[in-house]
């Protein structure tokens, strides 16, 4: 039973069907004795006769019923696993992880990505977490997480990443702030300096705590910090509330909030990085992998 091959059971089906060896032999593309030689080859591993057949005709006997019925159930089963493999391997199916940053699905890059993704795999799983760039750094060393979307920070040397875009740091004030009246360019970190600060708590372990605090010591600017929170959109709310000033990235200006303002910074290379996010050493899967290309070939 061991030696019983695809091809036999292929042969079977066609000579089953056709319940003529030379029409089976045609379909099947070969020789006629060498089918014949198969299904005697075939019978004998079995031990059991599935044809009867002479010069005249060729029928089925109720073993070679059942084994008809059954083969064709295997040869399907085998084309169903064979294109879900393909399929798998193409990126069409299969499941996909990826982390994202709270601010992540306001850049048009990556909603567009996504959106694409979805119309062209539906068939593949995607589980979105929500998680800060510096939560996203151990599920992507572990393998937990195929993919992540952070800002540039500090990465463990297995990781590696690619920008998907830089974008300019805007400050975000009450909309009755003086600094409103300033010319459109003219704003700069030090006008900052002295006002309250609403910003991330350090707990939270955001890559933009580090950063726009290491720009601001830079200037020689240390923020009267009087609110610290855990989200962005927190931020934005206090904002509006009149309870101070922060610094965010611009992708933040589609979250449009009553009572708050985006300034531009005078200096346009004051910007930050949105990296796409993976392990060195471990091969992406396929979703992985076209969902990546996609992100990267994807214009704001």
């Amino acid at each position: 039973m061991s030696n019983i091959e695809l091809r036999h059971l292929r042969y079977f089906i066609a000579v089953a069907e056709e319940l003529h060896f030379g029409r089976a032999a045609e379909k099947l593309n070969i020789s006629q004795p060498p089918l014949s030689q198969q299904i005697q080859a075939l019978e004998a591993q079995i031990g059991a006769v599935l044809l009867y057949r002479n010069n005249r005709s060729v029928r089925l006997t109720q073993a070679g019923e059942m084994f008809l019925k059954e083969a064709k159930s295997i040869v399907a089963k085998v084309n169903d696993v064979s294109e879900q493999a393909a399929r798998i391997h193409r990126g069409e199916e299969g499941n996909l992880t990826i982390g994202l940053t709270s601010s992540s699905p306001f850049l048009k890059k990556i909603s567009r990505a996504f959106k694409r993704f979805r119309m062209l795999h539906p068939q593949v799983n995607i589980r979105i977490v929500e998680l800060n760039s510096q939560q996203q750094i151990s599920p992507l060393v572990a393998g937990t997480l195929d993919l992540g979307v952070m800002r540039n920070g500090e990465l463990p040397d297995v990781l590696q990443h690619r920008v998907l875009r830089s974008e300019h740091l805007v400050a975000v004030v009450p909309a009755e702030h003086p600094l409103n009246d300033l010319p459109a360019g003219e704003l700069t970190f030090s006008h900052l300096a002295d006002q309250p600060f609403v910003f991330f708590s350090k707990d939270v372990g955001t890559s933009l705590y580090d950063d726009i605090l290491q720009r601001l010591a830079k200037a020689g600017i240390t923020p009267f910090i009087t609110q610290e929170v855990g989200e962005a959109l927190t931020i934005i709310g206090l904002i509006s509330a009149g309870l101070g000033v922060s610094i965010l990235p611009a992708s933040y200006k589609r979250i449009q909030v009553d009572g708050v303002q985006y300034l531009s910074f005078k200096d346009e290379q004051v910007d930050t990085q949105v990296w796409l996010v993976s392990h060195r050493y471990r091969p992406l899967s396929a979703p992985a992998s076209v969902l990546a290309q996609m992100m990267m070939e994807e214009v704001d």
